[in-house]
């Protein structure tokens, strides 16, 4: 009995997503699409054609939670199910989103969500999770960008941290920090991505222990119910898989946000984002530089 109403943003998910991820990778940073979905699509359009339809909420199956703290602001939190918690691609999420949106898996694990589906009869009770990004179903990510622009995107030199060369790469877009694996290469010890220098194409190797930094710069943050003044120590995700690390998050007058670790983290990669938690609630996030 509910009017079902089929909406294309095509465009818009090729404009605000599909383009931005290839141009990340040709920069040579690595992108998370999903938080650019969440943030442009399901909680931009999406909340934009809820109110011209007189919708009081959008709600959606992303496992996080949403509450209030004592200052009536609303506050974002960790799933109760911390295996399936999915707060880290909701850092965008402004008070007047949060205001409108019902999130209401998050208080549920994903086996109690899996076990009601099949008692109302779901077809899709037992469909296995996603991994992979939407629009690269096979994974590979390089082929999608080559096919997409329909550019193809040059062999360079790798190179190790003193400009020793060491072998070819095969386009810079095939590569992150922090990668060991797909490198092609026969060397005497493992070598990792350090970083990719986009002006002269070429791929520089370190060892492992050179991929630790303390200390990570962000961008376009987003402070989701209050905007400190001074510096405060909380623990900070630098990857969706990655674990929270205690840090000092100190920001800066021109609106990024410094992170000094406690511990050095491994493979600290621009285009990621850096989120900051207190507990189980998210005080905010930004795109590492």
């Amino acid at each position: 009995g509910m009017p079902f109403y089929v909406f294309n943003y095509k465009d818009e998910f090729r404009s605000m997503v599909m383009d931005k991820f290839a141009q990340c990778y040709e920069m040579g940073a690595t992108p998370n699409p999903c938080i650019d979905c969440n943030n442009h699509l399901k909680f931009g359009k999406l909340h934009e054609r809820a109110e011209v339809l007189g919708c009081d909420y959008v709600v959606t199956g992303h496992y996080a939670r949403i509450g209030q703290d004592a200052a009536g602001k609303y506050v974002l939190k960790k799933a109760l199910d911390e295996s399936k918690d999915q707060s880290y691609v909701l850092w965008s999420l402004s008070q007047e989103q949060l205001s409108r949106t019902l999130l209401p898996l998050g208080s549920l694990t994903k086996a109690q969500v899996r076990e009601i589906a099949r008692s109302r009869g779901f077809e899709n009770a037992d469909k296995s999770d996603s991994q992979d990004i939407c629009f690269v179903p096979d994974g590979d990510y390089a082929g999608f960008i080559e096919r997409y622009t329909n550019k193809t995107y040059p062999a360079g030199d790798f190179v190790d941290m003193d400009g020793n060369a060491l072998g070819k790469h095969r386009g810079i877009i095939r590569y992150t920090t922090g990668q060991r694996k797909g490198l092609g290469l026969a060397l005497p010890a493992p070598m990792y991505v350090y970083k990719k220098d986009i002006e002269t194409n070429r791929v520089i190797l370190c060892k492992n222990d050179l991929l630790f930094s303390d200390v990570l710069y962000a961008r376009d943050f987003n402070w989701v119910a209050f905007t400190p003044d001074k510096p405060f120590t909380a623990n900070v995700k630098v990857r969706y898989k990655a674990k929270e690390a205690p840090a000092t998050v100190i920001p800066l007058d021109d609106g990024r946000v410094k992170v000094e670790f406690f511990q050095p983290q491994r493979a600290i990669t621009p285009g990621q984002a850096a989120v900051v938690y207190i507990g189980d609630t998210l005080i905010g996030g930004g795109q590492i530089e």
